[in-house]
């Protein structure tokens, strides 16, 4: 994934959630991701994307997804899935932990991990909405 900010390598989690890997593949694949913002990066927790709207409150077209909770820890570079409070809900918005954030644990789907770029998501402008929001320039799934 290119972030406005750097590239950040993510390592997909099928093991985990077979069906939010599929989502997030088929989403990066055709594109969707590319030049949507994240709209919500609080400092010491995480950093919310892949909301076409830019405001936190749409998704895809995509019927919203079965969760798929783990055991996997929320810590530092985890990627999961955001979701209403049905937790049946998670579409296309996902969040990644900017520290470990393990009151998370069994309520969210872990989807994966990042394996390099921590610098970048990072480097991401905070707020809720934050002023001058940073953006998925691109995002694709290796070998797809």
């Amino acid at each position: 994934m290119t972030l406005d900010t750097g590239e950040v390598k993510i390592r997909l989690r099928p093991d985990l959630a077979p069906g939010h890997v599929e989502r997030i593949t088929q989403l990066a694949n055709d594109g969707f991701y590319d030049g949507v913002v994240f709209h919500r990066v609080i400092d010491g927790f995480m950093a919310q994307g892949g909301d076409p709207t830019g405001r936190g409150t749409g998704g895809s077209k995509l019927p919203d997804l079965k969760a798929e909770f783990s055991r996997e820890p929320h810590v530092r570079g985890v990627c999961s899935m955001a979701r209403t409070m049905d937790p049946n809900s998670a579409n296309s918005q996902f969040f990644i932990c900017l520290d470990d954030a393990t009151f998370l644990d069994g309520q969210y789907t872990v989807w994966g991990e990042v394996v390099d770029g921590m610098d970048a998501v990072d480097a991401l402008p905070k707020g809720e909405p934050p002023a001058k929001p940073g953006k998925i320039v691109s995002a694709r799934v290796a070998g797809e």
